[in-house]
C-alpha cells in the first residue's frame, strides 16, 4: 500500500464548542451558519448542535487534512460573520 492510498482511508474527525452568553445567541448563531453545513461536499460532514448555551460542531472529513482545515476555516469565517451581525441586532 504506498502513501496516496493510505491518506484516502484516514478520517480527520474534529470537534469544536464555542459558547455564548446565553441559549438564545447559541441558537441564533447556529440558525445563521446551518445553510452552509447542509451543503458541505461529498467526504465532509458537518454535524452540529446547541448544547446549553453552546454551539457544538462535529466535522469528519475522509477528503484530506487540507479540505478539513479549508471547511474548519469557512465555518469560523461564516461563524464571525454571524457573531459580528448579531452584535449589530442586540445594540
Amino acid at each position: 500500500m504506498n502513501l496516496s492510498e493510505t491518506r484516502e482511508k484516514l478520517e480527520f474527525i474534529v470537534e469544536i464548542k464555542i459558547n455564548y452568553p446565553d441559549k438564545a445567541s447559541a441558537e441564533s448563531i447556529l440558525k445563521a451558519i446551518s445553510p452552509d453545513n447542509r451543503s458541505a461536499p461529498p467526504g465532509i460532514e458537518i454535524k452540529s448542535e446547541v448544547s446549553k448555551n453552546a454551539v457544538k460542531l462535529s466535522i469528519s472529513c475522509v477528503k484530506g487534512l487540507g479540505s478539513l482545515i479549508s471547511t474548519i476555516d469557512d465555518l469560523l469565517s461564516c461563524i464571525q460573520i454571524a457573531e459580528k451581525a448579531l452584535k449589530g441586532i442586540i445594540n
